[in-house]
């Protein structure tokens, strides 16, 4: 079990709560006492996440328990048909992506998979895509114009590989065109940031009609860490930069940098993705649901407007 800094009291309480339930079981009677520490239990847990910090938002969006991009493609999308390669160089395993349903829609669905366990997260680069990943992502995007399908991208990533052999095979052009195919295909799109949304990397598939994103996951152009090393020349400094950086869900939408803020929940995500993975399917449900009714012009013209907007 991954357990977070600002958690360690909650965790100590569990310890204590599942040594005395092993008690209960070899007969003795303590039953109030576990009763009295599962409502102590309850409130700190509520209390903890009523109020969570900048920082403290960063780090349980990086909890490796939270759903990621395989997850919500098992759980979201029937008869899933995984597309594979950019057809120029390779096949990029951090960023996943092919043809399903979503409820009663067939759909396009890119995702970024960083990976559950050590061996998951090597396998897929620790969802760090690189260009051939992008340019896999251009090709589902021609796709989904070609075939009027609607396109979801679900985005959780620290940012797009930073290897050399990245940069020399075109990084930052693979996804500056991944941005401008994103703004010009007629079809309906819907972004979800379900946990961390790092750098262009995640503007990269966050290019959509409606941007949505989990309560407690982050977006931003730059990590704290490097955003500290940039101006303290400390990473040590990262809980001020994620101050600094109004990265929160919360902060974003009174920004209008996204449109919705899906509930996660109570103490997160990685507690209960079972939950989460309902919650999303809801929202999403609701937000295709207006944007398939849409004149596919008139969402092309409202997203670039959007955008610009923003800029």
């Amino acid at each position: 079990m991954v357990v977070l800094e600002f958690e360690k009291a909650l965790f100590e309480l569990d310890t204590q709560i599942d040594d005395l339930r092993r008690m209960t079981k070899e007969g003795l009677n303590i039953s109030e006492e576990v009763a009295r520490l599962e409502r102590k239990r309850e409130a700190l847990l509520k209390n903890l996440y009523k109020k969570l910090t900048p920082w403290q938002k960063v780090q349980v969006a990086r909890h490796p328990n939270r759903p990621q991009g395989k997850d919500f493609i098992h759980h979201l999308i029937r008869d899933y048909t995984p597309l594979a390669g950019d057809r120029l160089f390779g096949e990029d395993r951090a960023l996943i992506g092919g043809l399903g349903w979503f409820s009663t829609y067939p759909v396009v669905v890119l995702a970024i998979h960083r990976g559950h366990e050590t061996e998951e997260r090597l396998a897929h680069n620790f969802g760090m895509a690189n260009p051939e990943g992008y340019r896999k992502a251009q090709r589902l995007m021609d796709l989904a114009h070609r075939f009027d399908l609607p396109l979801l991208s679900f985005i959780d990533t620290s940012g797009a590989y930073p290897g050399v052999g990245a940069e020399e095979r075109g990084q930052a052009e693979a996804i500056a065109r991944c941005i401008e195919k994103s703004l010009s295909i007629q079809v309906p799109t819907v972004a979800i940031i379900t946990g961390e949304g790092g750098s262009g990397g995640a503007v990269a598939l966050g290019t959509a009609d409606k941007v949505l994103m989990l309560e407690h996951a982050v977006y931003s152009v730059i990590s704290p860490e490097g955003c500290a090393s940039i101006l303290w020349r400390s990473a040590d400094k990262a809980s001020e930069a994620a101050e600094a950086l109004h990265l929160t869900a919360q902060d974003l939408e009174a920004l209008r940098v996204i449109d919705r803020i899906i509930p996660e929940p109570l103490g997160g995500a990685h507690r209960d993705p079972k939950s989460a993975l309902c919650l999303v399917e809801s929202a999403l449900q609701e937000t295709l649901a207006e944007l398939v009714k849409q004149p596919r012009q008139t969402l092309v013209s409202e997203r670039e407007e959007k955008f610009l907007g923003i800029g």
